[in-house]
């Protein structure tokens, strides 16, 4: 097996896992088409550069984005660290100047003498080992070769993503259990709507902010996943006829069936976790939160991802992917970033991170790893791999992805514990697996170097 591996996209994902081969002593190839062949969303041709926000979101343990980026440190991710040393204040999240961090991330990613940087595009699949990290949004030509290998029904070119919220903080005295005309085993959640309530609703649902639609995310959408505040604007009762349709729907309390019902299907097999079936949407986070809090039996719902629907380019993982990031068909293909079904910029990365670990071993004759899955990246992986997922959408990361713990807390305490149960796991599969940084080819260095403020 030739000594090199092939890494398609220089994102975060790509960036990460060139980094993370480079310090293993493998040669990389890293490929990236900007500037050679511009992208609608990309203003320059750096690493990494980040279009939507410049926020990674918490670092408090409390928090799941914030747990996900201290596994990452603790494996010596490189983004993770050129982020922090280009931040700017942002109260308790890390936030970067984007520019800086881009820039940084490049001076970086170049100065290391194992990876070329190859600037064009790439049309077909790399023979040996190589990484996919092309992201959302992946050139035609490439994209047309994924379909070829894939399957076209396996590739998706737009996120129709419903809200989540965790199980516990639905008022089950509200909802009851059924499936219409009867069909399945009481299958979903359902939350009742009177006429009043309904209108309620729909009235907020007009009025809400929505987020402008990029440039480069200009397409029409199927009518299955239009936003549902766009069903509401065709008229008051689109929605009542549509995905909050009650018919075939009789509630056992009282013999009836509600003017309107909300369903919630469950999402993890735990159970910890349900989406509001077809609740696809272009409102803002805040808007959301307060608009879906007017559905009677989630007035204290807590979200562990909103509802969106853009642009992205991304595969079926669970049909294809192993939790290692391989390719079922071909061991020595990878996939990293939001090709794979996450959703966020440090699940990009922490993906990219892991391909890197795992193309390198497997370069050494080692098996590939996979984090427990009792750590935030171990959790997030089992998610977007699991082949009994038939209705896959793409996913943050979040508590409700971790197993439960065997001693029942709520709230804060309850999110604390799963992080020290996570730092606990991730700390001794790295001794176990001998993933630390300190075992690496590269030290770990100061952070400062990586401070880049002039374009």
């Amino acid at each position: 097996m030739q000594n090199i591996v092939r890494v398609i996209g220089g994102g975060l994902a790509g960036a990460e896992a060139a980094y993370q081969l480079a310090r293993r002593g493998v040669a990389v190839e890293l490929f990236e088409m900007r500037p050679v062949r511009e992208t609608e969303a990309h203003a320059t041709g750096d690493f990494g550069e980040l279009v939507c926000s410049n926020s990674l979101r918490s670092n408090l343990l409390s928090a799941p984005a914030g747990l996900l980026k201290e596994e990452m440190r603790r494996l010596g991710s490189l983004v993770i660290r050129i982020a922090e040393a280009n931040r700017v204040p942002a109260g308790s999240a890390l936030a970067v100047d984007r520019g800086g961090f881009a820039r940084a991330l490049s001076t970086a990613v170049k100065a290391l003498p194992m990876i070329n940087v190859i600037r064009r595009e790439v049309t077909e699949i790399p023979a040996g080992v190589a990484i996919l990290a092309t992201g959302p949004l992946t050139s035609p030509a490439l994209s047309s070769a994924l379909s070829a290998m894939l399957g076209e029904e396996h590739l998706y070119f737009y996120d129709a993503i419903s809200p989540i919220v965790t199980a516990e903080s639905i008022d089950m005295a509200l909802a009851y259990r059924a499936a219409r005309y009867g069909q399945g085993d009481g299958d979903y959640l359902n939350l009742p709507l009177s006429k009043a309530e309904y209108y309620c609703f729909v009235d907020a649902l007009r009025a809400a902010a929505r987020v402008p639609t990029h440039r480069f995310e200009r397409f029409v959408p199927f009518e299955g996943c239009m936003p549902i505040e766009e069903m509401a604007d065709r008229g008051a009762e689109t929605l009542a006829f549509g995905p909050m349709r009650a018919v075939g729907l009789i509630d056992p309390r009282t013999g009836t069936r509600s003017y309107a019902v909300v369903q919630l299907r469950q999402e993890n097999r735990e159970g910890t976790l349900y989406n509001l079936v077809g609740f696809q949407t272009k409102m803002t986070y805040s808007e959301q939160r307060r608009v879906f809090a007017l559905i009677p039996g989630l007035e204290n719902a807590e979200f562990v991802r909103l509802g969106s629907l853009h642009r992205n380019t991304f595969i079926n993982a669970p049909a294809h992917l192993e939790p290692t990031l391989q390719w079922r068909r071909r061991s020595t293909l990878f996939f990293a970033g939001q090709m794979t079904g996450v959703e966020g910029y440090i699940e990009s990365a922490a993906t990219g991170l892991l391909a890197g670990i795992n193309a390198a071993r497997l370069l050494a004759g080692q098996v590939p790893v996979v984090p427990p899955p009792t750590t935030a990246l171990g959790a997030l992986l089992r998610y977007v791999t699991d082949p009994e997922r038939k209705k896959f959408q793409p996913m943050n990361v979040n508590f409700g992805l971790l197993p439960p713990l065997a001693e029942r807390l709520r709230g804060k305490a309850k999110k604390e514990m799963m992080s020290l149960r996570a730092l606990a796991a991730m700390d001794a599969w790295l001794k176990e697996t001998a993933q630390a940084a300190a075992n690496l080819d590269i030290a770990d260095s100061d952070p400062t170097q990586y401070k880049v403020t002039a374009p």
